[in-house]
């Protein structure tokens, strides 16, 4: 429901009330509902000529053969987590998590252990920043002080703190919207994506409805709030990935025209 800036209900000419879609987080449900070990998501304007397809695809592969070697190494830990574990086992899996998953609050105790590892995982492109509109990788820390990878979103940012601003002046990377992913758990089992989402983590975009500024309950972001419980790993790759199309001016740009 969109309501003007003083929080009451927006009405059209007609006195209708004004609906304004829920955000990319209400794709949830949508990929919660595909039947497949691992799914490759990007953003729709994320377009190339035809000449660049083959070296983007390239980096696909480079993305899923980092999740797959990620997954394998998890899947054996889960196996050797089912029953007795030494203590240089219980170690090298303590860095793997460290040193890998890049996770700083390393879980203690076989069940917290078993608990962290099963659950999605996905591996993040994320291109070096360049300006662009959007979000980025970032540490962040939840509300029970955990400190860990996220994907944080612009309106997620509280601009008018100095600090938050200066954090992100400073961001070295930009997310593009190319994820892979692993939804399924070491027994092959399909994981129930919605329960590693953050419902509480929504937030009020500002928009406009024809001219008038309004204000929206936006659904957590699908990169963003929807996967905050996953396992998250972030990989640095080209530029000639992210190709966005926000506006017709960037048609003009030569990796969106072919042969240009």
């Amino acid at each position: 429901l969109a309501v003007t800036s003083e929080n009451y209900p927006h009405r059209d000419e007609f006195k209708n009330l004004i609906f304004r879609p829920a955000g990319h987080g209400a794709l949830l449900s949508n990929l919660n509902e595909v039947n497949a070990d691992v799914i490759f998501v990007k953003n729709i304007d994320n377009v190339a000529a035809q000449e660049y397809v083959e070296e983007i695809a390239f980096y696909k592969r480079v993305l899923a053969g980092k999740l797959l070697e990620l997954q394998e190494k998890i899947f054996g830990y889960m196996e050797v987590l089912e029953g007795e574990i030494s203590l240089e086992k219980a170690k090298e899996i303590q860095s793997f998590i460290w040193n890998e998953l890049d996770v700083k609050d390393i879980p203690q105790g076989v069940s917290a252990t078993k608990e962290f590892l099963n659950r999605p995982l996905r591996v993040c492109g994320v291109v070096k920043n360049t300006g662009a509109p959007g979000g980025g990788p970032f540490w962040v820390k939840d509300e029970n002080g955990n400190i860990k990878l996220q994907i944080v979103e612009k309106s997620q940012i509280d601009l008018s703190n100095p600090h938050q601003r200066s954090i992100i002046k400073e961001a070295t990377h930009f997310n593009p919207v190319d994820l892979v992913c692993s939804v399924r758990d070491y027994k092959g089992n399909k994981f129930d994506l919605t329960k590693y989402a953050n419902m509480n983590s929504g937030f009020i975009s500002h928009k406009s409805e024809n001219g008038t500024p309004v204000k929206a309950l936006e659904l957590p972001g699908l990169w963003n709030g929807s996967m905050e419980y996953w396992n998250t790993i972030f990989v640095e790759v080209p530029l000639i990935t992210f190709n966005p199309v926000k506006t017709v001016n960037d048609l003009l740009k030569k990796e969106h025209r072919p042969n240009a």
